[in-house]
């Protein structure tokens, strides 16, 4: 009998910054957005390739898309857009009769989907839906999906380790709020929570993904023989962390306050992407590419705008609204005391991965 657990498990949830207003994700996921502008045409082109119309049920009348992590927009419109013009043009070639796009746009349930809503593009040629959930548990029926998209997403943990809040762990990460310069044990703890969670998404995703479908994922990593402190984005959050740890030795949070915050956020490297697909039975590789550093320039005031916008509810859920001006206020101050280098090379990679569900044995 198959596990259902899942469906009904609440993971964290820590949506991006609601509306439209200055602090929003909206108005501040320019880097995100350069993510799938980046992989745009190789996706388009790996579609129209792949996508194999003869395996699918014919004649299909909808074809069905789904966004997952999809947050306000209007990012997740343009991944969309391409994916549906990709398919249009692989029907034209094959002379068959395009068939209606169906698309689900999916995120957590306390995501901001009037914001989405409202701003729908007005001439789309896809009728739409929204899937309030986790990705890490069932969303659909089985194998009704026909393409799965992901971008960034799953570099958001399903929850924090458990071992790093444990103060009677080896793992218990004091005083910190991510795995950048850890010890050893708290490292490990996401690692193995990024491996599970991948485990759950990519089973969830064999259930419902149809045959001779695609999924295509856009994943945040850090190449294999660097030290997550030396990724420009992990001595962002170090820095996010020394903030805290200030305002706490003025008492502006408390110890415990401080002691109980921990990022959901993890940057794998290519060989444990790999490795989780290679874990997973149900698909194929069709296609991955590595793209290297987005963000070439970025200004003090983008930075952090953007991380405010992706950050800001975590904060707010530990600490409440009050703090989350002071938190950014002093990251800013210190970014520039300090000097940073912000138009260096990151030293990040985006990896684009096309995967295929195979059929049951």
């Amino acid at each position: 009998m198959e596990d259902r657990r899942s469906i009904n498990e609440f993971p964290e949830s820590y949506p991006m910054n609601e509306g439209d207003g200055a602090y929003s994700y909206a108005q501040n996921s320019r880097h995100q957005r350069r993510c799938i502008e980046t992989a745009k045409e190789s996706i388009k082109e790996a579609i129209v390739k792949k996508f194999d119309i003869k395996t699918l049920s014919a004649p299909l009348n909808s074809i069905f898309v789904a966004d997952l992590g999809c947050s306000t927009g209007p990012n997740t419109f343009l991944a969309v857009q391409n994916i549906v013009d990709a398919i249009e043009l692989k029907y034209q070639q094959s002379e068959n009769e395009i068939p209606e796009f169906q698309v689900f746009f999916n995120d957590h349930a306390s995501n901001d989907f009037n914001t989405l809503f409202k701003s729908f593009p007005p001439n789309r040629n896809y009728l739409t839906a929204a899937v309030p959930g986790s990705f890490y548990g069932r969303l659909f029926p089985k194998a009704t999906v026909h393409i799965f998209h992901s971008s960034n997403s799953l570099n958001w943990l399903s929850k924090v380790p458990k071992e790093i809040t444990d103060k009677t762990s080896p793992a218990w990460n004091k005083g910190r709020i991510h795995y950048t310069n850890a010890q050893k044990e708290v490292v490990e703890a996401y690692a193995t929570q990024y491996a599970m969670d991948m485990e759950s998404f990519l089973c969830a995703r064999a259930e419902e993904l149809a045959v001779g479908g695609l999924m295509v994922l856009l994943i945040s990593a850090v190449p294999d023989v660097i030290l997550s402190s030396d990724v420009t984005i992990c001595t962002h959050l170090e820095l996010l962390e020394s903030c805290l740890v200030d305002m706490e030795k003025v008492g502006l949070v408390s110890e415990a306050e401080l002691d109980s915050v921990n990022l959901p956020i993890y940057f794998p490297s290519p060989k444990e992407v790999m490795a989780a697909f290679g874990r997973s039975k149900r698909f194929s590789i069709e296609g991955i590419q590595e793209f290297g550093n987005q963000d070439n320039q970025v200004s003090l005031q983008t930075l952090t705008l953007t991380l405010r916008a992706g950050l800001g509810g975590v904060f707010e859920k530990h600490f409440g609204n009050d703090i989350v001006d002071e938190v950014f206020d002093r990251f800013s101050k210190k970014v520039a005391t300090k000097f940073l280098n912000l138009n260096e090379n990151q030293k990040t990679l985006l990896l684009s991965v096309l995967l295929k569900c195979k059929p049951n044995d």
